[in-house]
């Protein structure tokens, strides 16, 4: 399926385009310079140096052990595992009536709602709507670093260029 070729892009900045930026605008080409734009991520923490923040602890589970509570019912299947326990549920209620599955659901509850798998908690509808770089960000555990420093990237920039020219002129 074509929908995740586009993800594999990832162009953060118009440097990574080179010169074909500057020749679409140069030679009138609208619609590749619209489709360059288009094509670059619009989220500003990818180019913005950010110091990561640590999480805060939660204390949810202490006080669990502490009072010796059992886990909560959860509200949407999260893994396989919880779709293998409405089975076991199920099961339970056609072999053995709804005494049978009220007492299955008091020692492990079932979660309440079961969403389509691979879509990140979305509708499958508004997953495939959302941008490439949207479902990119829906993949990574980690925000990730740009690989410059923006700080230092107009000397890099700078140095690179010369060394083109040399290149060039040798």
């Amino acid at each position: 399926m074509t929908i995740h070729t586009i993800d594999k892009a990832q162009l953060i900045s118009d440097v990574q385009f080179g010169d074909n930026l500057n020749h679409a605008v140069v030679q009138g080409r609208r619609s590749d310079f619209a489709l360059m734009m288009a094509l670059l991520s619009g989220d500003a923490n990818e180019s913005t140096p950010l110091t990561p923040i640590d999480a805060p602890v939660s204390n949810d589970q202490m006080l669990r052990q502490q009072f010796q509570l059992p886990d909560p019912q959860p509200l949407a299947a999260s893994n396989e595992e919880d779709y293998q326990r409405a089975s076991a549920q199920a099961d339970a209620f056609h072999r053995g009536g709804i005494a049978s599955a009220n007492l299955r659901f008091q020692l492990a509850p079932a979660a309440m709602h079961y969403p389509p798998q691979g879509t990140h908690g979305f509708d499958e509808a508004v997953y495939h709507n959302l941008s490439g770089h949207e479902r990119r960000h829906l993949t990574d555990t980690e925000p990730k670093r740009p690989a410059y420093n923006p700080a230092t990237l107009y000397e890099k920039l700078t140095t690179s260029h010369c060394f083109d020219k040399m290149r060039v002129s040798a």
